[in-house]
């Protein structure tokens, strides 16, 4: 198959804005697109892979029963934020737990042993990506400023950490930030301030994620793509959208701000020592203009950035699936 013919292979929800922004610019630019969700893997989506003992790699094909794609001609893999796998509610426990990590294995480890695909991101480099404790580690080492941090579950170094900060404080989620509470329905465990003196012995219930509370004169959602940088302004008009701006999106107003050398030059290297080509991070910039690293989601989102600046940032994926940035 030509290299103008290789489709690029979205795995994503089916209800997913930012999947669907950069599908409709492949589209444009008629490059072959076959998109899926790893949730319908094994249930509506068969896949057949075979390894000569002296072959160059995998070779085979997903079905999902309307469209099929060879494994060997794949260019890309946008892999954003698809579903598990689902297995038949008949087959009982422990087995189905079994059969969906096994079904998830084989689907993530297959595309990510194809080889010469370029991947917005490769999920297991998107694992480590993710982690925020590696995430301050690495964004001080490229040149970025981090806030003072403590992870801890004793609430007497959590006291001693108050006083040397001797300021706000706030407390974070390390791992995520939905919490599920039954009937299909999640709260999101948002970032909030702290009082030292509330500081007891619940501290000791599980980790926690301290930080010097930043003074910003505005928040930042910086995406990278690649080599490319795109800068979101978040200005908010609320106590609870200044501390959290997710938690209050109608006290927020929206623009644009061109991200200074260093800051994208550092961004960069970040994105180089993760391995990874896409990174969604949040950024504070002080009243004096300084920028402060919080953290990245190298899966996050960023089609409402898009939608409320205009940004080009669906046509930089396309253009880094397509192959055209280096």
């Amino acid at each position: 198959m030509t290299g103008a013919a290789r489709p690029v292979l979205v795995v994503a929800e089916h209800l997913d804005a930012a999947a669907d922004m950069v599908v409709d610019q492949l589209n444009q630019r008629q490059i072959p697109v076959v998109r899926l969700d790893a949730a319908d893997f094994p249930q509506q989506l068969t896949l057949t892979a075979t390894h000569e003992a002296a072959g160059a790699g995998w070779s085979g094909m997903l079905d999902d029963g309307r469209r099929t794609v060879r494994l060997e001609d794949v260019r890309a893999v946008y892999w954003r934020r698809p579903g598990r796998s689902a297995i038949d509610a008949a087959v009982p426990e422990p087995y189905r737990t079994w059969a969906r990590n096994q079904a998830d294995a084989a689907m993530l480890n297959l595309l990510a042993a194809l080889p010469g695909v370029r991947w917005i991101n490769d999920p297991h480099r998107d694992r480590l990506a993710a982690h925020k404790p590696q995430q301050l580690l690495a964004a001080t080492r490229c040149g970025l400023r981090v806030p003072r941090s403590l992870i801890t579950n004793d609430p007497v170094a959590a006291a001693a950490f108050a006083k040397q900060i001797d300021g706000p404080l706030i407390c974070k989620p390390l791992l995520g930030g939905r919490l599920d509470v039954g009937e299909e329905r999640q709260l999101m465990v948002a970032t909030h301030q702290v009082d030292p003196a509330d500081f007891d012995d619940t501290i000791r219930t599980t980790a926690h994620y301290f930080q010097e509370r930043i003074t910003k004169a505005f928040e930042v959602r910086l995406v990278a793509v690649d080599d490319r940088v795109f800068g979101g302004t978040l200005h908010a008009s609320s106590e609870q959208a200044a501390i959290d701006w997710r938690t209050d999106y109608e006290h927020l107003d929206y623009n644009t701000i061109d991200v200074p050398d260093d800051i994208a030059t550092a961004v960069r290297r970040f994105l180089a020592y993760f391995g990874i080509s896409f990174g969604s991070f949040d950024f504070a910039v002080t009243p004096e203009g300084q920028w402060v690293f919080f953290e990245n989601n190298p899966a996050g989102t960023w089609a409402w950035v898009e939608n409320r600046t205009g940004l080009p940032i669906a046509a930089a994926h396309a253009d880094y699936l397509q192959g055209a940035i280096s």
